[in-house]
């Protein structure tokens, strides 16, 4: 039963980071493991999506249930597919040097030997999504201090004066 819980503070902001998380249909641009996404139905607060992932030999796919409370929270419910169950979590709160990001995930395989291929695996797999999510952030946001520092208005009229 693999569980990961991971907090980290970025420099981005909380709604530019929830946007980020909340874009299922690009997960397979950037996430590892990640070979395929559909959207099937989506709102300002709940979206139904398919992921297909692959590591090795396997190819799974599986139906979650994203509950979107902007901009603070994320959670997935799981709906169908090879996990016993499945529970994740992101949650967004403002920080001074941006966002405070506590993700959180749980979760067992039907398949003993799928359960056992992520076990050896899962801690490092874990870790590079998180990092995939922070280098989608830079592409998509730009370098961290640009995101979170306001533009300065006026700045050129005052230094001509």
């Amino acid at each position: 039963m693999p569980t990961h819980s991971e907090t980290k503070v970025m420099a981005y902001q909380p709604e530019q980071l929830f946007d980020l998380v909340a874009d299922v249909a690009k997960y397979p641009q950037f996430l590892p493991w990640c070979v395929g996404a559909r959207v099937r139905s989506r709102s300002e607060t709940e979206q139904v999506a398919d992921l297909i992932i692959g590591f090795g030999p396997f190819r799974e796919s599986f139906t979650s249930r994203v509950i979107m409370e902007r901009p603070g929270r994320m959670m997935v419910r799981y709906e169908n597919g090879p996990f016993k169950y499945l529970k994740n979590q992101w949650l967004f709160k403002p920080d001074p040097k941006g966002c405070k990001v506590e993700f959180f995930v749980d979760f067992e395989f039907r398949s003993r030997l799928l359960q056992s291929a992520i076990g050896v695996v899962f801690n490092e797999a874990v870790r590079r999504m998180v990092m995939a999510f922070l280098t989608r952030a830079r592409v998509v946001y730009g370098p961290p201090a640009a995101a979170t520092t306001p533009p300065q208005i006026g700045a050129d009229a005052a230094s001509s004066a």
